[in-house]
């Protein structure tokens, strides 16, 4: 008779027996730390049974998850960390297999414990270098289950603080298991990068602390901060990321921010976009850009107040942006951001427009007011980037920004900052015609502002040796000498550019000075352009013009032939007093200085109010003294003065008269005069043809005599009749003038048109765009 043994533990594998060994009766005893010795040896003597080894442990371990016996599940965990430390062979890899299943399993578990029991075991498997790459392993359900974690809504608070630090590190260890590993590329695949990246924003958002750094992630009370460990990885991450990876990178946080209005306000965006670039690798910087500039085109019709967000972020990218790393498509750049502003203008016109003819006052001037924030962002942002460029950019980007942006006032804002340290040692090529006229067009708006920045910002191209802050403030300036002025010999390059261009340069200066709405600092900022011109780029045919100049603003002053107001008059006084008295002493004509002194002196005795000291601040008299010659400067006392070697004072006696052109009525608002010089252009073209219009200049002259001398003499019932038969001539060219002012020519960038109560946009390619005559120059 035969008996059958019911116990077989002698017979049982000995890689269970040893695994059974590790567990101890109690399990608050804790792993056996004998036992688990004699495991390790076994694994390291006998890698084939790495394999049986992990599916024991998981088998052993499901089951007390089940049995919900959470110290063996802990002493199961404790003892596949110890073997994974140990073991590194090639057969690793199925036991590696079992321990990511067991890791799976505590993830899975609704106990916050075993979750973080899970996460920790990971961690450590992710900082173990294995010796040869997995072909297979994938960790798509690592990334979304840490990503789930780091947005828990446990109700307890320290608990959900440990469920997020603890996805948070889940993350950061498969990222360094997979960033550097090429078989694991699929890591910065779009459905792995939109899990990961919003996991970290949600947690660096949720901090009050928004430059918290990776030294802070560890409270004053020994919590783990969740947002700083976000962080920490969020750099870590970026920190990796190739070339080609940077789209997938940086457009999950684009699409965070919008999904959470972080715009506005931005400062959450600002923070997150400061860590990207002090994060990615300095030769990425562009593409960061491109990035932002591409995500501000497809919400181009955002409110107000969220693309001046967004051109912020820009603004601070390029702040950080290493010089020169911004790639090579500059003007691209600048394409993007001058269609922003100038559709942000068209924005602004539409809606100034539908205000005008709407009851809602105060809600149009919000909307008006919020595209002005955008505005000024985007000029900020135009002038930083420009300002970061090399002087050979920055002279194609200032003829960029001109060529692109064709409503009047807006290209100076961006250009003060674009110009601003701009050094060019040749004037021509730092002022070209196509940037030069147009900027000039400007000088000649009824806006006192916009003329005070043209000139500021022609300080910034022409003052080439930093003597602005010398010359600030229009003044009687003692002794030149003391300012010690930088200057050089003038080039013949600039010679040239003087002959081409100076009385373009006179002839805006002499308009400027008789403009009424002139304030203190317009007088200011033409002295200064007065006396950096003298520095920069006169040698003596110059230096004669620019004394022509100044006696035809005073004879024009005390002639007021245009009945200008009594503060304009004697603040021309002031500015020829204060320009001439720099002029001498730069010169260094011992007479000339002696006659300048001379008038000053005088002045200061008996008219006061013709000095620059007293003009802005003292009272101003009703009329000026004519008959006094010694108060103003002569004209032949300075010829001889200037007589000899050197000056060609015989051009003294040429009077400096400005050339007149169609400009000045195109940029401005229409004045008495104006309006009377379009009537006799309209009269005269239709006079009978009593000269031969060859284009000569006397036969024009004799034309416009005759014009003039028919409305001196003719009865005043002629003239009227004459006028009334030519009014609809008159108001059609009016009306062209004004629909040209209130509504911009159509651009590449786009119009706005109203139908049906909606804004559409319409792009105009440059080749059928149809601009009016007197528009082109």
């Amino acid at each position: 008779m035969y008996r059958v043994c019911g116990c077989c533990g002698p017979l049982r594998p000995r890689y269970k027996r040893l695994v059974d060994n590790i567990f101890p009766e109690d399990p608050k005893d804790g792993l056996s730390k004998s036992d688990m010795e004699k495991l390790t040896f076994y694994a390291v003597s006998a890698p084939e049974k790495l394999d049986r080894i992990g599916a024991y442990l998981a088998e052993r371990l499901s089951r007390d998850v089940v049995r919900h016996r959470y110290g063996n599940v802990v002493i199961a965990m404790e003892a596949l960390d110890q073997l994974l430390m140990a073991c590194h062979s090639q057969s690793i890899k199925p036991f590696v297999e079992s321990f990511l299943h067991m890791v799976a399993k505590l993830l899975e578990s609704r106990e916050p414990d075993l979750q973080v029991l899970g996460t920790n075991s990971f961690v450590k498997f992710a900082n173990i270098e294995e010796d040869t790459p997995s072909y297979h392993r994938r960790y798509d359900f690592f990334v979304s289950q840490f990503s789930a974690m780091c947005h828990s809504t446990h109700e307890d608070t320290e608990t959900r603080t440990r469920i997020r630090v603890a996805g948070i590190k889940g993350l950061q260890g498969v990222v360094r298991k997979t960033v550097n590993d090429e078989l694991q590329a699929i890591i910065w695949e779009p459905q792995h990068m939109d899990k990961l990246i919003p996991s970290m924003l949600f947690n660096m958002q949720d901090s009050e602390d928004l430059d918290s750094t990776p030294s802070g992630s560890v409270s004053q009370d020994g919590e783990e901060n969740p947002a700083a460990l976000a962080e920490s990885c969020f750099r870590e991450l970026l920190g990796r990321a190739a070339y080609g990876n940077m789209n997938n990178a940086v457009r999950p946080v684009l699409v965070h921010l919008d999904n959470h209005h972080l715009w506005d306000p931005n400062e959450f965006a600002v923070s997150c976009f400061r860590i990207i670039m002090y994060s990615i690798q300095a030769q990425h910087s562009h593409h960061v850009i491109q990035q932002v500039l591409n995500h501000l085109d497809t919400h181009n019709k955002n409110t107000p107040r969220a693309r001046a967000g967004i051109v912020q972020v820009l603004l601070e990218t390029v702040a950080i942006a290493a010089k020169g790393s911004v790639g090579p498509t500059v003007l691209e750049v600048f394409n993007t951001l001058l269609k922003h502003l100038r559709m942000s203008v068209d924005f602004e016109l539409g809606e100034s427009s539908r205000r005008n003819s709407s009851t809602s006052v105060s809600s149009g001037r919000g909307k008006e007011s919020e595209e002005r924030i955008v505005q000024n962002a985007i000029i900020q942002t135009i002038g930083f980037f420009g300002g970061n460029l090399p002087d050979y950019q920055r002279a194609e980007v200032m003829m960029f920004i001109m060529g692109k942006v064709p409503v009047y006032g807006t290209p100076c804002h961006t250009l003060d900052t674009v110009t601003s340290g701009f050094k060019s040692k040749s004037m021509a090529a730092a002022l070209p015609s196509p940037f030069l006229d147009p900027l000039f067009s400007i000088s000649l708006m009824e806006d006192s502002e916009l003329r005070q920045l043209v000139f500021e910002i022609l300080h910034n191209i022409i003052d080439r040796h930093d003597n602005r802050a010398k010359l600030r403030g229009i003044r009687i300036i003692p002794n030149v000498a003391a300012l010690k002025i930088k200057r050089e010999k003038i080039s013949k390059q600039d010679v040239a550019f003087m002959k081409k261009h100076g009385q373009q340069l006179y002839r805006h200066i002499y308009l400027g000075c008789k403009e009424e709405d002139n304030v203190h600092k317009n007088f200011e900022l033409l002295f200064t352009t007065l006396a950096i011109l003298t520095i920069e780029l006169a040698n003596e045919e110059v230096v004669i013009d620019l004394i022509r100049l100044s006696i035809a603003l005073q004879d024009m002053a005390l002639a007021n032939e245009e009945n200008m107001p009594m503060f304009i008059r004697c603040g021309i006084m002031a500015l020829v007093a204060a320009y001439l008295n720099f002029l001498s002493q730069m010169i260094a004509n011992p007479p000339f200085c002696q006659h300048v002194s001379k008038v000053i002196e005088l002045r200061s005795m008996d008219a006061q109010h013709l000095l620059p000291e007293h003009i802005f601040r003292d009272k101003i008299p009703e009329s000026l003294d004519k008959e006094d010659r010694l108060l103003y400067f002569q004209t032949a006392d300075m010829a001889e003065c200037l007589a000899g070697p050197g000056y060609n004072a015989e051009r003294l006696s040429v009077p400096y008269v400005p050339q007149v052109t169609d400009e000045d009525r195109l940029t401005r608002r229409k004045s008495f005069v104006d309006t009377i010089s379009l009537q006799v252009d309209i009269v005269s073209n239709c006079l009978p043809d009593k000269v031969d219009t060859t284009g000569l200049e006397e036969q024009e002259r004799e034309k416009r005599r005759q014009v003039m001398e028919k409305f001196q003499k003719a009865p005043f019932e002629e003239i009227a009749a004459h006028c009334e038969s030519k009014a609809n001539m008159l108001h059609d060219r009016l009306a062209k003038i004004f629909e040209l002012t209130i509504r911009p020519p159509p651009s590449p960038s786009g119009v706005v048109s109203i139908s049906s109560g909606h804004t559409q946009h319409q792009s105009v390619p440059v080749y059928e765009m149809k601009f009016p005559d007197l528009c082109v120059y």
